[in-house]
Protein backbone atom coordinates (compact mmCIF):
# COMPACT_ATOMS: atom_id res chain seq x y z
CA UNK A 1 0.00 0.00 0.00
CA UNK A 2 1.37 3.40 -1.01
CA UNK A 3 1.66 5.91 1.85
CA UNK A 4 -0.24 9.15 1.40
CA UNK A 5 1.79 12.24 0.71
CA UNK A 6 1.45 15.46 2.62
CA UNK A 7 2.27 18.98 1.45
CA UNK A 8 5.17 20.84 3.01
CA UNK A 9 6.95 24.17 2.62
CA UNK A 10 10.63 24.20 3.40
CA UNK A 11 12.77 27.29 3.81
CA UNK A 12 16.48 26.83 3.29
CA UNK A 13 19.23 29.28 4.15
CA UNK A 14 22.03 28.59 1.70
CA UNK A 15 25.70 29.12 2.58
CA UNK A 16 27.84 29.13 -0.55
CA UNK A 17 30.78 31.08 0.84
CA UNK A 18 34.05 29.84 -0.62
CA UNK A 19 32.29 27.32 -2.87
CA UNK A 20 31.95 27.28 -6.62
CA UNK A 21 28.35 26.02 -6.44
CA UNK A 22 25.63 28.54 -7.17
CA UNK A 23 22.41 28.70 -5.18
CA UNK A 24 20.58 26.96 -8.04
CA UNK A 25 23.05 24.06 -8.01
CA UNK A 26 22.68 23.64 -4.26
CA UNK A 27 18.87 23.66 -4.54
CA UNK A 28 19.07 21.08 -7.34
CA UNK A 29 20.92 18.85 -4.86
CA UNK A 30 18.19 19.45 -2.27
CA UNK A 31 15.53 18.56 -4.87
CA UNK A 32 17.36 15.28 -5.54
CA UNK A 33 17.33 14.54 -1.80
CA UNK A 34 13.56 15.16 -1.68
CA UNK A 35 13.05 12.85 -4.68
CA UNK A 36 15.17 10.15 -3.02
CA UNK A 37 12.81 10.25 -0.02
CA UNK A 38 9.79 9.66 -2.26
CA UNK A 39 8.70 13.29 -2.56
CA UNK A 40 8.05 15.59 -5.48
CA UNK A 41 8.85 19.30 -5.69
CA UNK A 42 6.01 21.52 -6.91
CA UNK A 43 7.54 25.02 -6.63
CA UNK A 44 10.85 26.74 -5.89
CA UNK A 45 11.05 30.41 -4.94
CA UNK A 46 14.48 32.01 -4.59
CA UNK A 47 13.84 34.99 -2.29
CA UNK A 48 17.39 36.31 -2.45
CA UNK A 49 19.88 37.39 0.17
CA UNK A 50 18.54 38.70 3.46
CA UNK A 51 20.37 39.93 6.54
CA UNK A 52 19.97 37.96 9.75
CA UNK A 53 18.26 39.59 12.70
CA UNK A 54 20.37 37.59 15.15
CA UNK A 55 23.88 37.00 13.89
CA UNK A 56 25.46 33.81 15.27
CA UNK A 57 28.58 33.98 13.07
CA UNK A 58 30.26 37.34 12.53
CA UNK A 59 31.55 36.18 9.15
CA UNK A 60 28.01 35.34 7.97
CA UNK A 61 25.63 38.24 8.53
CA UNK A 62 23.19 37.29 5.77
CA UNK A 63 22.54 34.57 3.22
CA UNK A 64 20.18 33.60 0.36
CA UNK A 65 16.78 32.23 1.37
CA UNK A 66 14.90 29.71 -0.78
CA UNK A 67 11.33 28.39 -0.36
CA UNK A 68 10.61 24.89 -1.70
CA UNK A 69 7.05 23.51 -1.82
CA UNK A 70 6.92 19.72 -2.00
CA UNK A 71 4.77 16.72 -1.20
CA UNK A 72 6.21 13.67 0.54
CA UNK A 73 5.36 10.94 3.05
CA UNK A 74 4.99 11.95 6.70
CA UNK A 75 8.44 10.74 7.76
CA UNK A 76 10.26 12.61 4.97
CA UNK A 77 10.73 16.01 6.71
CA UNK A 78 12.66 14.50 9.63
CA UNK A 79 14.79 12.42 7.26
CA UNK A 80 15.42 15.44 5.03
CA UNK A 81 16.53 17.58 7.98
CA UNK A 82 18.90 14.84 9.09
CA UNK A 83 20.45 14.49 5.63
CA UNK A 84 20.83 18.25 5.17
CA UNK A 85 22.31 18.67 8.64
CA UNK A 86 25.44 17.05 7.24
CA UNK A 87 25.45 19.30 4.13
CA UNK A 88 27.67 22.34 4.69
CA UNK A 89 26.01 24.25 1.84
CA UNK A 90 22.66 24.39 3.66
CA UNK A 91 23.05 26.63 6.70
CA UNK A 92 19.53 26.19 8.16
CA UNK A 93 16.41 24.22 7.30
CA UNK A 94 12.82 25.00 8.35
CA UNK A 95 9.99 22.69 7.28
CA UNK A 96 6.30 23.30 7.98
CA UNK A 97 3.20 21.44 6.90
CA UNK A 98 1.27 23.37 4.27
Amino acid sequence: MKPTNRNYRATFIVDNRGKEDTVEQIIDGVKKEIAALGGSVSAVDNIGKKDFIRVTDRKLTGAPYVHVDFSAPAEAPAQLKEKLRLNSSVYRTFIVSA
